[in-house]
């Protein structure tokens, strides 16, 4: 598995690679300079499962700002840079665990050396960022177009840059909205260099089709052993990002823990709200800390049978309801009572595992 092999990095209290876990990243949506709006949507994710945090760094305010951001959070921060080498420094300065920079745009190798210089000061690591937006001119002429092989060479130019400075606690990423053109680059990559590999499908779109791109190419990478960290990025609340984040590497088998909930296609013989009431459960499920599965069935002819592989099941219809534990029906409770239902059973298995 190219994950086993890659080097560790640390970030902050969190280390990447080397076979560590796979951990989830996302990036806050509001100005840095506001102190107070960061540090509750930061808040806000963490107690949603993200790991570390990613913050846009455009002015020297924004970077000053870290210093307090990071005195109230309990995960790696990471400043997000363009252009400015001097908002890097800053940055390093103000506490931030990890700096994320394209080399090709943050000016000549004086400038680069500086950042590099600030960051060894402080052993902290550099992701080197290259987006299929933003390849080289020359190039996109040398592969006649925007393709995963001049994304991976434009990646390790940028490495072998820093490299050349003497510094290697380094993080890559290699990112395309084309899904396809991306999964192509990390495998091309992971035969290519050790360092470890943050992966993301790049303005995937919104919470629709950003999770089904996002699902699909991050499974179709992560599913070949590459990648040792991750960001659904979506138009939308940074929230979905982690929610999708952690379902994927749970469906891939690459995380346990939280509660998963599934739940049957709608159909002729469904009498309740079924959409409704799996929303529902969805929703209220995220504040236990249960490795289980959750079954949430839209009539009572074979939902119990449906359900049979869920830790708890609930099937309702025609104003019945069923409640089914460990693939038995255990009791038919009122319809409208299934929900609380299934809480209570939460609850008591939650007190059960303290």
């Amino acid at each position: 598995m190219y994950r086993d092999h890659t080097r560790k990095i640390r970030i902050g209290s969190c280390t990447i690679g080397g076979g560590s876990g796979i951990l989830i990243q996302s990036m806050t949506n509001t100005k840095t300079e506001d102190v107070r709006a960061t540090v509750e949507q930061i808040l806000a994710l963490e107690r949603a499962g993200c790991e570390i945090i990613r913050c846009a760094v455009p002015t020297m305010e924004a970077a000053q700002a870290l210093s307090e951001i990071k005195k109230q959070i309990h995960i790696p921060l990471v400043a997000d840079i363009h252009f400015d080498y001097r908002l890097a420094i800053a940055s390093i300065e103000n506490g931030a665990d990890k700096i994320r920079i394209n080399p090709g745009n943050i000016g000549g190798t004086d400038r680069i050396r500086a950042v590099v210089d600030a960051a060894r000061e402080r052993d902290i690591p550099i992701r080197v960022g290259v987006n299929s937006g933003s390849l080289e001119k020359e190039l996109i002429e040398k592969y006649g177009g925007v393709t995963a092989e001049g994304l991976v060479e434009s990646a390790l130019d940028k490495v072998g840059i820093i490299e050349k400075l003497g510094y290697e606690n380094l993080v890559i990423s290699i990112k395309s909205s084309n899904v396809l053109m991306c999964a192509k680059a990390h495998e091309l990559i992971a035969e290519k260099t050790d360092y470890p590999l943050h992966v993301g499908i790049t303005e995937a779109g919104t919470l629709y089709s950003g999770c089904i791109k996002s699902a699909v190419g991050l499974g179709a990478i992560l599913y070949q052993g590459i990648g040792d960290t991750i960001r659904v990025s979506l138009t939308g609340s940074p929230l979905e990002e982690v929610r999708a984040a952690k379902l994927i590497l749970k469906t891939l088998g690459l995380r346990k823990g939280g509660i998963e909930v599934v739940s049957c296609p709608t159909c002729g013989r469904t009498q309740i709200d079924l959409i409704g009431l799996a929303n529902q459960v969805e929703e209220m499920v995220q504040s236990f800390d249960l490795d289980l599965k959750v079954a949430v069935m839209g009539c009572v002819v074979n939902g119990p049978g449906e359900a049979k592989e869920a830790d708890l099941g609930i099937a309702g219809g025609n104003g019945v309801g069923l409640l089914i534990r460990g693939g038995e029906v255990i009791r038919k409770v009122p319809e409208d009572q299934l929900l609380e239902v299934l809480r209570e059973q939460l609850v008591e298995i939650a007190d059960s595992r303290k």
